[in-house]
């Protein structure tokens, strides 16, 4: 009888160890979570609009956001409905950006150093927000507007190399994607110039470009974006990323 309870305590200790792991962050649309497991710490990014989410085998549900709609009146009729003759550019943005956040360096742990804002200025445009553009609703925004004098400098906001530098692109106009490991990127765009190179190795607080406002823009302003294993998140949640108050489970 005593060994049975013996080898009963000690499988409930095996199963509570394998179980044991600690998120670090709010469980709420739009949001990243630090994971710390057994094996590994690692990042966990929440869709806009998910309702559950899965942590090391244990689904939890998500808190629901209020996204504010924001309407833009002014833009190019052209930007907002693209003509047929803007079809191949478009699809040329289109595959510059999946290709770059396809790429994925395994060695790179750079997220792990913490990142810091790309460039003070007032919020003009939130995570998740969705606009409408002369009437005409599109889809929710995927990063965040920083509004900012013409050519001011924009920092890498982590550690990195640089996946895409390009330009004249349709909608973000001149843009700079970032790969910090862990399939994590961060996206920098409507911008005027641009410094870096792909393949670039750039340290948090390089200055990468200046602020512009190229592509779909109505006035000089960085699209700051974050992206982990596809999945948008808000970028502010980056910022905090060792500082997150934690729970265990």
């Amino acid at each position: 009888m005593r060994g049975s309870l013996i080898c009963l305590m000690i499988s409930f200790l095996m199963v509570f160890d394998a179980f044991a792991f600690e998120i670090c962050g709010d469980l709420k649309q739009g949001e990243l979570l630090l994971i710390k497991s057994k094996d590994k710490t690692y990042l966990k990014a929440i869709e806009r609009d998910a309702q559950s989410i899965n942590v090391e085998g244990i689904t939890f549900d998500i808190k629901k956001t209020k996204w504010d709609i924001q309407s833009i009146k002014g833009v190019a009729g052209h930007k907002v409905i693209p003509s047929k003759k803007h079809e191949k550019e478009i699809t040329h943005e289109q595959s510059d950006v999946k290709n770059a956040l396809k790429q994925n360096d395994n060695l790179l742990d750079d997220w792990k150093n913490g990142f810091i804002m790309p460039v003070e200025g007032r919020i003009s445009g939130h995570f998740g927000y969705q606009r409408i553009f002369n009437g005409i609703k599109k889809n929710p925004h995927s990063g965040t507007d920083i509004a900012a004098p013409f050519n001011t400098p924009v920092q890498a906001a982590g550690n990195g190399v640089v996946v895409l530098a390009g330009f004249d692109y349709f909608y973000t106009g001149n843009m700079v994607i970032l790969d910090h490991g862990g399939d994590l990127k961060t996206i920098y765009a409507h911008l005027n110039d641009i410094y870096v190179r792909q393949g670039e190795r750039v340290k948090k607080g390089d200055v990468i470009a200046s602020v512009g406002k190229s592509g779909r823009a109505t006035g000089p302003h960085l699209h700051w974006g974050a992206v982990l294993n596809g999945v948008r998140f808000r970028p502010h949640a980056l910022l905090d990323i060792h500082d997150k108050k934690c729970r265990s489970y």
